[in-house]
C-alpha cells in the first residue's frame, strides 16, 4: 500500500477530533472478490457463492460476506488516515461497535467515510485513535456498515 496521505503532529490531534478525515475511493465488490473471500475463510454459504440459488432470495442474487466488507476498511483507511509524526508502527486495536446495516450485492461499489472521534495519549509514545467509519454503497440510501474502529500508533521514543 502507499504511504499515508499526510502526517499529523500529535499536538494537532485535539483539533481534528470530531472532523471528517477523508473518504476513500470506490471499491468494486464483484463475484470474483466474493468467491476469493469465501475460499480464504471457508465460508461458502450459497447466498455468497451460488448466483442461481441466490436469485430466489429477497436479495435477488449473491451478496458479499459482512466480514469481507469489514475487511476492506484497511484498504480504505490507507487512502485517508493520517500518520502521526514519528510513528514507527500503526496497529489495528479492534472495534468497540460494528453494525452490518445493508447487504452489499455482487457488483456493487463501496467506499469508506472516516471521522476522527477520539485521540488519547496512552503514554510511552502510544496514541489510541478512535475512528467513526461508515461504509457507503453506491446509489443506496443505507450504508453497508457503521463501526467504531480503534487504531494504535506507536511513536519513536523521544518524539
Amino acid at each position: 500500500m502507499d504511504a499515508p496521505v499526510k502526517t499529523v503532529a500529535p499536538g494537532d490531534l485535539p483539533g481534528l477530533v470530531g472532523t471528517e478525515i477523508g473518504v476513500s475511493d470506490w471499491v468494486i465488490v464483484d463475484q470474483a472478490r466474493i468467491d476469493a473471500f469465501a475460499d480464504v475463510t471457508d465460508d461458502h454459504q450459497f447466498i455468497h457463492v451460488d448466483p442461481e440459488k441466490a436469485k430466489a432470495t429477497p436479495f435477488g442474487g449473491t451478496i458479499a460476506h459482512g466480514f469481507l466488507t469489514l475487511s476492506l476498511l484497511s484498504r480504505m483507511a490507507y487512502q485517508v488516515s493520517p500518520a502521526l509524526e514519528g510513528a514507527v508502527a500503526a496497529l489495528n486495536y479492534g472495534f468497540d461497535k460494528i453494525r452490518f446495516l445493508e447487504p452489499v450485492k455482487s457488483g456493487a461499489r463501496v467506499r469508506g467515510r472516516f471521522t476522527l472521534d477520539g485521540a488519547d495519549d496512552k503514554g510511552g509514545g502510544r496514541w489510541l485513535l478512535r475512528y467513526g467509519v461508515t461504509v457507503e454503497i453506491e446509489n443506496e440510501p443505507k450504508p453497508a456498515l457503521v463501526a467504531e474502529w480503534l487504531g494504535m500508533q506507536i511513536l519513536k521514543q523521544g518524539v
